[in-house]
């Protein structure tokens, strides 16, 4: 299908989310079948894409949460179904139609409701709508439209405020899962990614008689919960910061088949670019849909709304003016200690941070024919074995485990290698044969490198593409592409101290 852009439905400004906001039903219908571009004569189901562009728009035409309204449509027809194999709507026994499973509602033409899916959808939005205006139902907090829990009656009583949906069981005392608010929540849960909180009724809150048919009383008409309740994820606005609400990929294109072109990491701030897109590709039955954003680096791309969040960042209040001091790095101590030390070198503070932490030494007795003396010296090019990476490796992220290891063979490498199998690394070396064994004194790939480190971070083997890829995402490497990333060149002392500092930031980043 046509990329579907989120427009502005014409005749309509969606301002203040306490608007009331009068409609024309037919010139409502007609619009948001135009913006999706889906024809309302067609009698068919339309694709997923499609689908969440009609349950959304009529949604935001409405001030409703979209995340409620597809929710509300998944647990109503499942898989956002309004037709039959023969193009006709589908009724259920209790004369439910369609989509939204409009049933005995005055005021919507019931030829219609069958026929015109998005005029069924409209109905049912106008319907939820109408029961989040009800006075007869309680309030939760100030009832702001735009955070989710804030419809739980409103999502009740789409049902019916009858026993069947108490937030309790009244026998028991027990939390009722089946009730059908609970159900329409835990779809948002599930299908928008979304992670709401659990309100803290009492089992008194509700009373009402098992065996009758009557609905429930309220006991409190008001609740004030203090809770970090879950706003709406569709009213960002373009330029408006915001933050990641985990680590999230990046995608190239609004779809999770496009590629990746980076990490956000949890709480990372970025600037929405524009207005959310609905995926791509017409058969991913997603509910959430996408946001272009650019980071702080300039890079622009796309990511599920499920992952972003207002941004709760304050503005950096202006620092006092004062005199820079200028400090100057002493490097005499490491100077008169290696012989081949460089106070300008890019790889100086690396070598000293992994120095300082006791990764890798010097080389003592060193003979310099220049010199004519022996020297202890760092030899910052000298090419690293995989042997050596493994050992370097493992003194920073299990120092303890390393100086344990015993053996388990003649094979004097054998315990450092039986910790890499421990930690899914796919090394070269085994103790298979004298050649395979082998490999663990030959010069280490800086692809290989990668792959060893991603698949310790992950627990579990990654390809070296996918590893290079986790690389750039995070800052372990300031390459941008594979091929610059040099996969093929033999790793150094002075490389490896930097790709292990660099991770020591990102694992740092984590937490």
């Amino acid at each position: 299908m046509n990329k579907i852009l989120k427009p502005l439905i014409s005749g309509i400004v969606i301002g203040a989310l306490s608007l009331t906001i009068n409609i024309d039903k037919n010139v409502l219908a007609n619009d948001t079948a135009n913006t999706c571009k889906y024809d309302s004569a067609s009698k068919v189901n339309p694709d997923y894409s499609t689908m969440n562009c009609l349950l959304t728009e009529t949604a935001l035409s409405y001030n409703v949460p979209p995340e409620i309204v597809k929710a509300i449509a998944e647990g109503e027809s499942g898989n956002w179904r309004h037709f039959d194999s023969n193009g006709e709507a589908i009724v259920t026994a209790d004369n439910g139609i369609g989509i939204m499973q409009i049933t005995n509602q005055a005021g919507y033409n019931q030829d219609r409701l069958k026929s015109d899916i998005v005029y069924n959808i409209q109905a049912g939005v106008e319907t939820l709508n109408n029961m989040f205006k009800r006075k007869d139902l309680p309030s939760i907090n100030g009832g702001e439209r735009d955070v989710l829990e804030h419809w739980y009656f409103a999502i009740m009583a789409y049902n019916g405020t009858k026993p069947v949906n108490s937030p309790f069981v009244q026998a028991t005392g027990e939390r009722n899962a089946n009730a059908y608010q609970e159900r329409i929540l835990q779809i948002i849960k599930k299908m928008e990614l979304v992670d709401l909180k659990e309100l803290p009724f009492t089992r008194e809150d509700f009373q009402y008689d098992s065996n009758s048919r009557e609905n429930i009383k309220f006991s409190a008409m008001n609740y004030d919960f203090d809770l970090p309740l879950t706003k709406s994820k569709y009213f960002f606005k373009t330029n408006q910061k915001v933050s990641a609400t985990t680590n999230v990929t990046v995608r190239t294109r609004p779809t999770k088949d496009s590629p990746s072109i980076g990490t956000l990491r949890e709480g990372e701030i970025v600037t929405i670019t524009g207005p959310f897109e609905y995926d791509e590709v017409s058969t991913k039955k997603n509910h959430f849909v996408w946001y272009p954003v650019k980071r702080n680096d300039g890079t622009e791309g796309y990511v599920a709304s499920s992952y972003l969040n207002y941004s709760a960042s304050k503005p950096t209040p202006t620092p006092t003016p004062t005199t820079p001091v200028a400090t100057t790095k002493d490097y005499s101590a490491y100077a008169k200690k290696f012989a081949d030390f460089s106070t300008t070198a890019w790889w100086r503070d690396d070598m000293i941070w992994a120095i300082d932490r006791g990764l890798i030494s010097g080389y003592g007795n060193v003979w310099n024919a220049k010199t004519k003396k022996y020297e202890t010296q760092l030899q910052p090019n000298t090419q690293l074995t995989e042997a050596h990476f493994l050992t370097i490796f493992f003194r920073y992220v299990q120092k303890d485990e390393l100086a344990s290891v015993k053996n388990t063979s003649s094979w004097n490498k054998s315990g450092l290698y039986n910790m890499a199998s421990k930690y899914k690394m796919p090394v070269l070396a085994t103790e298979a044969s004298t050649t395979s064994k082998g490999l663990a004194d030959k010069g280490i790939r800086r692809g290989k490198l990668a792959q060893l480190m991603a698949s310790y971070n992950y627990g579990q083997t990654v390809s070296e593409n996918e590893a290079i890829q986790f690389f750039m995402d995070n800052g372990i490497t300031t390459a941008t592409s594979i091929d610059a990333y040099k996969p093929d060149q033999i790793l150094t002392r002075s490389q490896i101290s930097a790709f292990i500092q660099r991770y020591e930031s990102f694992v740092s980043n984590q937490k």
